[in-house]
């Protein structure tokens, strides 16, 4: 799609917290001229208004004649960018796609991620980020996963807990358009419906 890609996942902005978040590689953050990742450290504090100026800022580096695409689960990201900060909708919310993903197979799929974290090295991770930061900010104490006395079953848990929050905030704080979790889907939706058009501005 020839597109930049901008992050709206409230934890892949800590540097370090690589395998717990799923993070993207290092080749692939470049390869799309990634943003939102890498912001801050665990022990910063971090917020919708910081997201929404760390994103400004990296718009601007962006050709205005290549596409972002916004992707993520945060859906508090995707309010202050649409709408700004602490605003009321004045207009039914604006439509965006959300992947529609049957619950079962999600619950799959969370599994086997969190297989492959722990055979990644997510114990090692978490445990030379907390020597590395032995405080860790409000914010980034929310991880799932890095928590200290996190079980797999516990992350398992609060991960399945979290998507279907995700799934109810996209269902009830915005106008859906329902994509089938297929690249040809996703592909189709694009040409259906995008680009938008947004206008990046810096949080006060």
């Amino acid at each position: 799609m020839g597109a930049a890609i901008l992050s709206a996942d409230s934890m892949l902005v800590y540097r370090g917290m690589d395998i717990g978040t799923a993070k993207p590689s290092k080749e692939e953050i470049a390869e799309f001229s990634m943003g939102g990742v890498d912001i801050v450290t665990p022990a910063e504090e971090f917020s919708s208004g910081a997201w929404l100026r760390a994103a400004a800022v990296w718009a601007r580096a962006i050709p205005a004649s290549k596409p972002i695409i916004v992707t993520g689960g945060t859906g508090l990201y995707f309010s202050a960018l649409l709408r700004g900060l602490d605003r009321k909708w004045s207009k039914p919310p604006p439509e965006y796609p959300v992947l529609d993903v049957d619950r079962a197979v999600l619950r799959e799929r969370i599994a086997r991620r969190l297989d492959e974290m722990y055979s990644g090295g997510l114990e090692d991770e978490k445990a030379a980020l907390h020597r590395e930061f032995p405080v860790w900010s409000r914010t980034a104490s929310l991880a799932i996963g890095y928590r200290e006395g996190d079980t797999k079953e516990k992350i398992f848990i609060r991960t399945c807990q979290l998507a279907k929050r995700q799934a109810t905030w996209f269902r009830h704080q915005a106008t859906p358009i329902w994509v089938a979790p297929t690249p040809e889907a996703v592909r189709a939706c694009w040409l259906a419906h995008g680009p938008w058009t947004v206008q990046f501005q810096d949080a006060p």
